[in-house]
């Protein structure tokens, strides 16, 4: 693994940003993901919970209320947290229900990459993937069925609705959820519109970020960006963080949750400052990295 900072200005704004390069197919790296159940643990907890990894860095999207991962975890092949499916209209589409797939990145065993968009059901142990974006569904059910999802993945998309577009199970070792995806085929290509992350203008603003991507070459980047530091660092735009992947190299990214979750340990010693005053923000969930297999 090798660790990268920047501090300067970037897009005329005062700018700090580390981010990690990593080879999942070298046989020398363990990555994993880490739950916790009904609570919430700093960053630091989790490396200390996890024996003292190389890399500690937070993931998904989460409910404040009841602690509860909001996207899809995969740890050694097992569904760990489950995709929110259902959000409620609001304003004029008060009484309907949005009902987005959730990108993630996935790894096998042998170390290979993909970023796609997800389904996920209680009933099932296994996920559901496309490589299709689709437009946001909407409907006056709270809930979001597989069959819908399945009848939605052949009918409702960009591309023509063949096979390869459907859902079907992913079988990977390794997912973290979290969006929207930032970047296709070594491109921006912010699919916000279609996972329905941010409303309204809230996807100009700046802010602390966690991202995640892959290059071409199969490594593995994770991105922090600082922000809501007056005179340090202004934080970053999806777009901006976007652009940032892109230069890196990555031709798949996505999203983390982000503002004050936005958290990077390495080798137990922060790299970005948490943008909370209290510090590092509890959180659900954490992706760790260790030396060997």
């Amino acid at each position: 693994m090798e660790v990268f900072s920047f501090e300067g200005n970037y897009q005329n704004k005062p700018f700090r940003a580390f981010y990690a390069i990593a080879d999942p197919g070298s046989g020398n790296l363990q990555i994993e993901h880490d739950t916790t159940k009904n609570r919430r643990i700093t960053p630091s907890g989790f490396y200390e919970k996890n024996r003292q990894p190389v890399l500690v860095v937070n993931t998904s999207f989460f409910s404040f209320k009841d602690n509860l991962n909001l996207n899809i975890i995969v740890n050694k092949g097992k569904l760990l947290a489950f995709n929110n499916h259902t959000i409620p209209g609001r304003g004029a589409d008060s009484g309907l229900y949005y009902h987005p797939f959730v990108s993630a990145l996935g790894i096998n065993k042998k170390g290979e990459m993909d970023v796609a968009w997800t389904f996920t059901a209680r009933n099932k142990r296994k996920p559901f993937v496309t490589d299709a974006v689709f437009e946001l569904y909407m409907d006056s059910i709270p809930t979001f069925s597989l069959q819908t999802a399945r009848n939605t993945s052949r009918l409702n998309g960009r591309h023509t609705a063949v096979a390869k577009h459907r859902l079907v199970k992913w079988k990977k070792e390794t997912v973290i959820g979290g969006g929207p995806v930032l970047v296709q085929n070594n491109l921006v290509a912010i699919t916000n519109n279609e996972e329905w992350k941010f409303a309204g203008k809230a996807i100009q603003d700046a802010h602390p970020r966690t991202a995640i991507g892959y290059t071409k070459e199969g490594k593995l980047i994770v991105l922090v960006i600082e922000g809501r530091n007056p005179g340090i660092a202004a934080g970053a735009t999806l777009e901006e963080t976007a652009s940032i992947l892109v230069e890196l190299g990555c031709v798949e990214a996505l999203n983390l949750d982000g503002g004050g979750s936005s958290c990077m340990l390495i080798n137990g010693k922060e790299t970005i400052r948490p943008s909370d005053k209290e510090g590092q923000r509890e959180v659900p969930a954490a992706m760790i990295m260790r030396e060997g297999r």
